[in-house]
Parts: C-alpha cells; structure tokens; sequence
C-alpha cells in the first residue's frame, strides 16, 4: 500500500527537507523513525524541498509498506518517537500510483517581517530595520503576474529543465506588527521565494525603482536580483492535491 503523510516541521537544526550525504535532514529523521517503527526498509519521496533553515506548516511525503498498522497507533508512536521539532499531522491511505511530488497542483509560502523589533519572535520573523513603503511593495508584487519565467530568482547552477513557474497568488499584509507576503504557485525554484522578497524589500526600501523589476526579470540573470533573505522567517503553509485526491 501506499501512504501519504502529513508532517510539519521547525527548520531551524536541519538542512532542509532532501537527505544529504554530511547534514542532518528532516527526511533523514523521518524515514528512520518509520524504519524503526515498521520493522521494514522505508523511503520516502516529498512534495517540495525546503532550504536548510525553512519551515514547515504542511509538507507531504508518500511511502509504500506491505506492513499492516493502525493510523491512529502509528501517528501517536512516530510523534513520541521523532524530535520536538517534526511533528505528524495524519497519515493517508491513497492510491498505488500517487505522488505526493508530481501530483500536488501547488504550493504556498509565508514570510514574516517584523516591522518593530519584538523579543518574542526574532527567531520567527526577519526583523528589517529600514522603513518600507507597503504601497511600493504592492505595486511590484503585482508586476509577477506578468511573468512566468523566473530564472533570475533562482539558484545558480540548479540543475531544472525550466525555470517557468505559474504565480496564482501574490500578496503582502500587515498583521500584529509583522509584514507578511504569501505567494502560491504550481512549484517553485531552489532560493526563488527568499530572493523575490529580497527584491521586493529593495524596492519597498526605495533602493530600485519599482519598474526596474521588470529589466530585472527580463535578464534572466540572478546577479541582477536582490539579496536572499534570511530561511528562518520563511515557511512552507501548504501543499494542494486535487479534490478527492486522498482516500476515505
């Protein structure tokens, strides 16, 4: 049978979601504690990676077991067993061909802003010091849109067969003294969240003017881009399957 599960996580210690030969990941963990309880070999295959420092509100994985277990009893042992910082939200049983990568329609991402700084979240929010014009920020958020080639926003030398994302929400709000932007879209670029908000706080900064966004995008080139804010103030809010995807 194959599973979809459910899981957040504080990234705080990892080195993102994707196993790597000499850093500990969330995957890592998660698989050696299926392993242990499932007495069999389990991998896992996820819906996105998160850079190292990223975190997760929802975040798919699916793994195959001949191993007959009770949902309820398994969620309950992983979560006593796995660290303070990855927790199991359900488990699903779905359909032999499903794919919790290539089968999820889209993906949401939040970063926080502190606007003040505040003693309570300096290790959730990216506290900016300079003073940013919100309407600025709107007005080049929207220029997205426009596009869906965003290879200047990606990572140097990633290995991808296109840098074509379909942006369907973009958007920022202040919130408890916090600036947060919310963007969805069918997939996303390694670093590309974190170096669009970059950019827009460049602009929102008044150090590029908001139309130069446009050249920016046009070029292609990440070194035309504004600087990669910090992981810990991003986090991956939620994976989306079609209707009816996951089994009763």
């Amino acid at each position: 049978m194959r599973y979809f599960i459910e899981l957040s996580y504080n990234g705080d210690v990892y080195h993102g979601w994707q196993k790597q030969p000499n850093a500990i990941s969330v995957q890592e963990v998660l698989e050696k504690g299926l392993t242990t309880l499932l007495k069999e070999p389990i991998s896992t295959m996820g819906a996105g990676r998160t850079d190292a420092g990223v975190h997760a509100m929802q975040l798919y994985a699916h793994f195959n077991t001949e191993v007959n277990f009770e949902l309820d009893v398994i969620i309950y042992k992983l979560n006593a067993l796995l660290p303070k910082d990855i927790a199991v939200n359900n488990i699903f049983k779905v359909k032999k061909d499903a794919h919790a990568r290539f089968d999820a329609i889209s993906r949401t991402y939040l970063y926080r802003i502190a606007l003040r700084k505040n003693v309570f979240n300096y290790e959730q929010a990216y506290y900016l010091k300079p003073k940013i014009d919100v309407e600025r920020l709107n007005r080049a958020t929207k220029i997205l849109f426009n596009y869906k080639d965003f290879q200047c926003f990606s990572k140097s030398n990633t290995d991808v067969k296109t840098y074509h994302c379909d942006i369907m929400k973009a958007e920022w709000v202040i919130i408890d003294g916090e600036l947060r932007f919310t963007i969805q879209a069918d997939r996303f670029l390694r670093n590309m969240v974190r170096a669009i908000v970059g950019t827009l706080i460049n602009i929102g900064i008044g150090k590029i003017e908001v139309e130069e966004l446009h050249t920016i995008i046009q070029s292609k080139n990440r070194s035309n881009a504004g600087f990669s804010v910090p992981a810990h103030a991003l986090y991956l809010t939620e994976v989306a399957y079609p209707k009816n995807f996951f089994l009763k």
